[in-house]
């Protein structure tokens, strides 16, 4: 009985650790003490392989110690195609090696090494990022998500922007027509204005970033990479197959064995007596 409940125990041991491995992806919410702004988004976006440089920066207010940070920039597109977008991580050395994956119109680019800077009380850490569109972009919409994490991949503070792309022509200002003098019939246009852009913070919870390790990414449109989750799931399918084979191992040595019956022989054989008469 003492080793059914070993065997249980160790049992329930490898399913928590399995569990751990899998719930250690989820992402943490923003810390309060710090916060991230994006700067360098044009009112709006121009196709036609025009680039623009964004910049993230985190800081923070506490009086914490300083802290390594690593970056990642979520990007959703409408109206348009992943494809049709590029993005790359720059920094002074050059570009800057990223994990890339996507799903359906929204893609993360998360960078492979920790940020050469380090984040310290009333320091920053700033991450550059080189957009351009292609030709064949009409109009659409583009949001992005620039997200500061630490080494453990624990969430510091997120910034979100969205801005309008349009295509080269759309973006060409159309002359009005010439008139000598304005007239009385002129009316206003109703034309609603263009939405402002938003540049609002939020800490909501989103997909982890993946692991780190890897190379440089251009078009987001480039998927890869085995990230933390995939990690996690074949690290608990593992132990759970190690730990029901350690149970089916503990069941048969526990099993009593069977006595073996007595080997049954042949009644000896008795020589008949003689008999006198």
């Amino acid at each position: 009985m003492s080793g059914w409940r070993h065997a249980l125990r160790i049992g329930l041991v490898l399913t928590f650790v399995a569990g751990t491995g899998y719930g250690g992806a989820l992402p943490a919410r923003a810390a309060a003490a710090f916060s991230t702004e994006l700067s360098g988004l044009p009112d709006e976006f121009t196709a036609g392989n025009r680039v623009e440089t964004l910049s993230a920066v985190v800081s923070r207010s506490d009086g914490g110690g300083c802290v390594k940070v690593r970056w990642s920039m979520l990007v959703r597109v409408q109206g348009l195609r992943l494809d049709q977008l590029k993005v790359d991580r720059v920094e002074d050395s050059g570009s800057f090696p990223l994990e890339i994956r996507t799903e359906g119109d929204t893609a993360r680019l998360t960078d492979r090494q920790l940020d050469p800077g380090v984040l310290c009380p009333g320091r920053t850490v700033t991450a550059r990022y080189r957009v351009a569109f292609a030709e064949d972009v009409g109009r659409g919409r583009v949001s992005f998500a620039a997200e500061a994490y630490d080494p453990q991949l624990r969430l510091l503070a997120r910034r979100t922007a969205s801005r309008e792309v349009v295509g080269e022509e759309a973006a060409l200002p159309t002359p009005s027509p010439s008139s000598a003098e304005p007239t009385p019939s002129d009316e206003p246009s109703s034309e609603a204005p263009d939405e402002e852009p938003t540049d609002e913070p939020t800490d909501a919870a989103v997909v982890e970033p993946p692991a780190p390790g890897g190379v440089a990414g251009r078009p987001v449109a480039d998927s890869g990479g085995f990230g933390l989750v995939q990690a996690a799931f074949l690290l608990g399918g593992l132990l759970l197959f190690l730990g029901a084979g350690l149970l089916l191992r503990m069941r048969r040595l526990l099993r009593p064995s069977a006595q073996p019956e007595p080997e049954t022989l042949p009644p000896p054989f008795e020589r008949p007596r003689p008999r006198w008469h």
